[in-house]
C-alpha cells in the first residue's frame, strides 16, 4: 500500500493537515509517537486556544478535542508510540518512512510528506546554567506534564528562567496551585511573552527580573538556590553581580528548536533566523514532496496559525499528489529588511493569496509594516518579538513583483 500523503506529527497542525488532506480526497495516514493524538495540547489547560479559527475562547485540550474528533469521524488512519526513524527518498512520488512501533520496525510508503512532528525545548546547559546536577530542574514541558497530565507537583518554591508565553502561564499555574514563584528572569531588557499573560506577574506579585539570567544552580540532592547575575549588551553575566534565590525547582522556558533530525538528514534547507525549514507558500522545502509546518517551522504563538499552516499544506500536497509535483510561475524571495527578524514563508510564487508570519527583532512603538515593492504600509501602534504579525498578501498584488519582496517596519 502507498498513501497519498503520510502526516508525521498528531498535534494541531497534523491533525489539521490530515483533516484537510482527507476532504480533498487524498488517503492519508498520521504517524505520532505519542500515546494519544492532540500533540501538546491535552497539557495546556489554560484558555486562549481558537479565538481566530474556532471564534471561541478554548482549552488546549478542549481544541485538541475538536480536532480529534473531526479526524476519527472522516476515518483518517493513524498509528501512535510510532517513532520516525528516517526518511528515503525513492522518487518523486515514492518515498519511504522507516517507522518503529509496538508492531516492531515497519515500512510506509507515500507520494507526499506533511512534517508536523513540533519543537523541543532549549535545556539548561544550551542557556548556561551550570553547578550542581540535582533534582528539581525541569524544562517546562516538563513541569507541564507533570502537574496536567500526571497530577503530580514538582515543587513549592519555584524560579522561573524565560518571560515568554510558556514562562508566564507557568507562573500562574503554579501560584494557582498554591506554590511561591520567587521569581521570573529574563535574558533580555524587555519582557518576551505576549500583553494578556505578562498581567500574571501583577495578579500573583512575582518579581521579574530583565537584563539577568540564572548562571548556575546549588544543591545537594535538590536545587536548593539558583545563582543569578546581570547581564552585558551583549548577555554576558557581569561578574560581581551575582545573587542567590532560594528555591526547590528550577523551570526552563528559555525557547524552543524545531525539530528537524529526519528531515535534516535528507538535506532540508533551514534558515537560520527561524531554525526551521526554507520553504515556498505552500510550505513545500526544497525536497520535492515534502511539507512542513507549524512549530517545525516556525515557532508559533498562537495554535490558530499552526492550523492555517496545515491545511495550506495539505492543499500542497492535493496539488503535487495530482501533478506528480508542483510548478511554481515565479520564485519570489521574502527579504528581511529594517527590524525584521525573521518571515514565513521564505519564498512565494505569485500564484495565489499569501500568508506571511513575521517577528519582529526588538520592540517598537508607532510603526508601519512597510512592504516596498507593491507599496504597502500597514500601521501598528505597538509591535513586539514575542506577538507574531499575520498578513494576507492578495494574487493581484503580487503580479508586479518580479524577484523579490522586502519587509521592513519603520517609524511613522
Amino acid at each position: 500500500m502507498i498513501y497519498d500523503v503520510v502526516v508525521i506529527g498528531g498535534g494541531p497542525g497534523g491533525l489539521a493537515a490530515a483533516i484537510k488532506a482527507k476532504k480533498l480526497g487524498l488517503k492519508v495516514l498520521i504517524v505520532d509517537e505519542n500515546e494519544y493524538l492532540g500533540g501538546i495540547l491535552p497539557q495546556c489547560i489554560h484558555p486562549g486556544f481558537g479565538i481566530h479559527y474556532f471564534k471561541e475562547d478554548l482549552t488546549g485540550p478542549e481544541f485538541a478535542e475538536r480536532l480529534v474528533e473531526k479526524a476519527k469521524s472522516l476515518d483518517i488512519e493513524y498509528m501512535l508510540e510510532t517513532y520516525v526513524q528516517s526518511i528515503e527518498i525513492i522518487s518523486p512520488t515514492e518515498k519511504v518512512i522507516r517507522v518503529i512501533s509496538p508492531q516492531g520496525a515497519q515500512e510506509i510508503k507515500t507520494k507526499a510528506i506533511i512534517y508536523a512532528a513540533g519543537a523541543r525545548e532549549r535545556h539548561r546547559y544550551e542557556i548556561g546554567i551550570l553547578g550542581d546536577r540535582v533534582s528539581g530542574v525541569y524544562t517546562a514541558g516538563q513541569a507541564q506534564t507533570m502537574m496536567d497530565i500526571y497530577g503530580i507537583l514538582p515543587g513549592k518554591e519555584v524560579v522561573i528562567v524565560g518571560s515568554g508565553d510558556v514562562g508566564l502561564i507557568m507562573a500562574r499555574r503554579f501560584s494557582l496551585e498554591g506554590c511561591k514563584v520567587k521569581a521570573v528572569i529574563e535574558i533580555l531588557p524587555y519582557p518576551s511573552g505576549l500583553t494578556r499573560n505578562l498581567v500574571i506577574l501583577r495578579d500573583f506579585d512575582i518579581p521579574l527580573y530583565l537584563q539577568h539570567a540564572v548562571v548556575a544552580v546549588k544543591g545537594r540532592r535538590r536545587v536548593e538556590e539558583a545563582i543569578i547575575a546581570k547581564v552585558d549588551e551583549n548577555l554576558r553575566p557581569i561578574n560581581g553581580t551575582e545573587f542567590n534565590i532560594k528555591c526547590d525547582t528550577l523551570v526552563i522556558a528559555a525557547g524552543l528548536i524545531p525539530r528537524l533530525e529526519p528531515l535534516s538528514e535528507l538535506g532540508v534547507l533551514v534558515d537560520p533566523a527561524t531554525k526551521g525549514p526554507v520553504v515556498s507558500d505552500l510550505y513545500e522545502t526544497n525536497i520535492p514532496g515534502i511539507f512542513v509546518v507549524g512549530n517545525s517551522l516556525v515557532v508559533n504563538d498562537l495554535v490558530d496559525f499552526v492550523v492555517e499552516q496545515g491545511e495550506r499544506a495539505a492543499m500542497g500536497a492535493k496539488i503535487y499528489v495530482e501533478n506528480e509535483g508542483i510548478v511554481y510561475s515565479k520564485s519570489i524571495k521574502v527579504v528581511r529588511g529594517r527590524n525584521v527578524r525573521l518571515a514565513v514563508p521564505q519564498y512565494i510564487s505569485g500564484d495565489r493569496d499569501v500568508t506571511l508570519y513575521i517577528r519582529v527583532s526588538i520592540p517598537e512603538e508607532n510603526v508601519v509594516l512597510r512592504i516596498k515593492e507593491i507599496d504597502v504600509e500597514i500601521p501598528f501602534r505597538r509591535v513586539r518579538p514575542a506577538e507574531m504579525i499575520r498578513v494576507i498578501l492578495k494574487k493581484e498584488q503580487l503580479e508586479s513583483i518580479k524577484d523579490t519582496v522586502t519587509l521592513e517596519v519603520i517609524p511613522r
